[in-house]
C-alpha cells in the first residue's frame, strides 16, 4: 500500500490521466445516448468539447493555468454551439479546485468569477422546463452554484494550509541553523576560556622544570642527591605538563597575546568549600561533604572540578526557586575523583540537558562537557526522579591522552 501511495505521489499526471479516460468513457456512454434526440451540429461539436474537458482533467497539475483557460474556451463553445451539459462538465470544478490550490493568483480569482457566474449562463441558456416563476429560476440558479464555490473553497484551504505547512517547516530549519550556530559559538568561546586557564597550568609547570634545573646544576657536585631529587621532579612535573598540552592541543583559541591581567591564580578543589561557603552566603542552603581520604590531584583535574561544582550551584540559584537546597559530594577514588552535586528545586529546562545541553542563555552544561572531556572524564545530568536536578561526574586521576 506505501508503495501505491509513493508511486501516485511521484506519478500526479498518470493519476490524472486515469481519472480523464474515466471521464471520457461517462462522456462517451451520454453521447451514444444523444444520438437519437440531438441535431446534428451538436453531435459533431459535442466531440472536440468532451476531449478538451478530459484534458483539463489530465494535465490539471501540469498546467493549471493553461487548463482554465481551455475549461474556459470549452464552456463558451458549449453555450454557443448549444450542447447541452454533460458528464465532462465535472472538470469545470476539477480545475477550479486546482488553480484555487496550486495555480497563480490571477488563475485562482478568474476561476472564482466562472464559477459563480457558470450556473446563470447554463440556466439562462437551458432553462429548466419544471422551473416556474423568477424565484425558482434564481433558487436553481443558486444550488447549482454551490459546487462551483465550494471547489474553490476547498482548493483556497489546501492553499492555505501547504502555505502554512512550508512555514513551519521553514521556521523549524531556521531554528535548527540558529541553535546549531549558538551551539558552536558557545563551544569556541568555553574552549577559549579553557585555554587560557590552561595556560597557567602549563605555565606553572614549566616555571618548576626550570627552577628544579637551576638548583639540579647548582648543588650536582656538592649534593648529588639533592640534584637526583631535583632531577626526579622536573621528570614528573614534565609529564603533567605533557599530559596538559595534550589536552590544549586542538583547542582553538582566539587573541594570542593576552593581557597580562586576564591570568589568575586557578582555584582547586580544596577551595571548593569556600565556595559552598560563599553560596551560602548568598541565601543557598548547601549540605558538603567529601568522602575518602584526600589528596594532590592534576591541576587540570582540579581546575575541572571546581568549576562543574561552581556551575552546578549558579545553576540551582537560576532555576532551582526560591526555596531551594543543595548537596554537594566529593568523593575520592583510587583511579578518581567522583562529583555529584544535587538539589530539590524545581528542576532545569528540558533543553539544558538535552543536545549538548544548552540552555539558550549561559550554555553552562555545554561548558561542563567540554571541561570533562578535556581530562577524560564523564558526565551525566538530568532531573531527579523526585524533583529537582542532578549533576554527577567521574574525574579519572590517570591523564587523558
Amino acid at each position: 500500500m506505501q508503495r501505491l501511495y509513493d508511486f501516485i505521489r511521484r506519478h500526479p499526471t498518470w493519476v490524472d490521466s486515469f481519472w480523464a479516460v474515466f471521464l471520457l468513457g461517462l462522456s462517451g456512454m451520454q453521447y451514444a445516448a444523444m444520438l437519437t434526440d440531438s441535431s446534428r451540429v451538436e453531435l459533431i461539436a459535442s466531440l472536440p468539447i468532451f476531449l478538451g474537458l478530459c484534458t483539463v482533467v489530465a494535465l490539471r497539475r501540469r498546467a493549471p493555468e493553461k487548463m482554465l483557460l481551455l475549461a474556459i474556451v470549452m464552456g463558451l463553445a458549449q453555450l454557443v454551439l448549444d450542447v447541452r451539459p454533460s458528464a465532462a462538465d465535472f472538470a469545470m470544478l476539477v480545475v477550479i479546485y486546482t488553480v484555487a490550490a496550486e495555480g497563480k493568483r490571477w488563475a485562482s480569482r478568474t476561476a472564482l468569477g466562472g464559477g459563480l457566474v457558470a450556473a446563470t449562463l447554463s440556466q439562462m441558456r437551458w432553462p429548466d422546463s419544471g422551473a416556474r416563476g423568477v424565484f425558482q429560476f434564481i433558487a436553481l440558479t443558486v444550488i447549482m452554484t454551490v459546487p462551483f464555490v465550494l471547489a474553490w473553497v476547498m482548493g483556497d484551504s489546501m492553499r492555505t494550509r501547504r502555505a502554512y505547512f512550508a512555514q513551519l517547516e521553514d521556521r523549524a530549519a531556521r531554528l535548527e541553523r540558529e541553535r546549531e550556530a549558538q551551539s558552536k559559538v558557545a563551544v569556541a568561546a568555553e574552549r577559549a576560556r579553557i585555554a587560557r586557564e590552561l595556560h597557567d597550568v602549563v605555565a606553572h609547570n614549566v616555571s618548576v622544570m626550570v627552577v628544579q634545573a637551576d638548583g639540579a646544576a647548582y648543588v650536582l657536585d656538592a649534593s648529588p642527591d639533592q640534584a637526583k631529587q631535583a632531577l626526579e621532579t622536573i621528570s614528573s612535573t614534565g609529564r603533567q605538563a605533557l599530559a596538559e598540552m595534550r589536552r590544549l592541543l586542538g583547542v582553538l583559541r582566539t587573541g594570542e597575546h593576552q593581557e597580562a591581567g586576564e591570568y589568575v591564580p586557578q582555584p582547586d578543589v580544596q577551595q571548593i568549600e569556600d565556595l559552598v561557603e560563599q553560596v551560602r552566603t548568598a541565601g543557598l542552603t548547601v549540605d558538603f561533604r567529601v568522602e575518602g581520604t584526600a589528596r594532590p590531584l592534576p591541576s587540570g583535574v582540579e581546575l575541572t572540578a571546581y568549576r562543574i561544582v561552581q556551575e552546578a550551584l549558579t545553576n540551582t540559584r537560576k532555576h532551582g526557586g526560591p526555596d531551594a537546597g543543595a548537596s554537594v559530594r566529593l568523593v575520592y577514588f583510587d583511579d578518581g575523583l567522583g562529583l555529584l552535586v544535587e538539589d530539590d528545586g524545581r528542576g532545569a529546562a528540558h533543553e539544558m540537558y538535552e543536545d549538548g545541553g544548552a540552555d539558550g542563555a549561559g550554555h553552562g552544561l555545554i561548558g561542563m562537557r567540554e571541561r570533562i572531556g578535556m581530562v577524560g572524564g564523564t558526565l551525566d545530568a538530568g532531573p531527579r526522579p523526585g524533583g529537582g536536578f542532578r549533576i554527577s561526574a567521574l574525574l579519572p586521576l590517570k591523564p587523558a591522552h
